[in-house]
């Protein structure tokens, strides 16, 4: 029998959206980082995720939001507490991927956040997050930016 493996780019998605989905337990309940964290590896399915990426983009954000939110404030036009949850957190993940993941070209970050924003955010909320990225991505990422 065969067992089903992902591709580094669909491993990643699916850190992701387990990032996203921690994110999101984690500033709805209050609870300290590390127990969500565990409660989402071992409570979810994970052997198609890049599990290294997942503690990377989650931990990133967790354990310093303030920082990530400094790094999106700019490119925002509400203080973020204003923001729904989920493009909060979307959005604090692809900041934290472009200011820490140099190996992720800032278009995938976009893109990807665009695609997860559309499977789990409100109806329009993409059209937002992309518009935030595209702000955002020239001044973390100018080489990349540029032409």
């Amino acid at each position: 029998m065969s067992r089903k493996t992902a591709s580094r780019n669909q491993a990643r998605r699916f850190a992701r959206e387990r990032a996203l989905q921690a994110l999101y337990q984690w500033e709805l309940s209050g609870a300290d980082a590390s127990s969500v964290r565990k409660e989402i590896t071992a409570g979810q399915e994970m052997s198609l995720v890049d599990e290294a990426h997942f503690l990377k983009l989650f931990n990133g954000v967790a354990l310093d939001p303030d920082a990530v939110d400094a790094i999106l404030s700019p490119a925002l036009d509400r203080p973020i507490e204003d923001l729904d949850a989920i493009e909060r957190s979307i959005l604090r993940i692809s900041a934290f991927e472009f200011q820490s993941c140099m190996d992720i070209p800032a278009r995938v970050v976009i893109n990807e956040a665009i695609e997860i924003t559309k499977r789990f955010g409100a109806d329009q909320g993409h059209k937002y997050v992309n518009g935030v990225l595209d702000k955002l991505a020239p001044s973390l990422r100018p080489d990349e930016m540029r032409g």
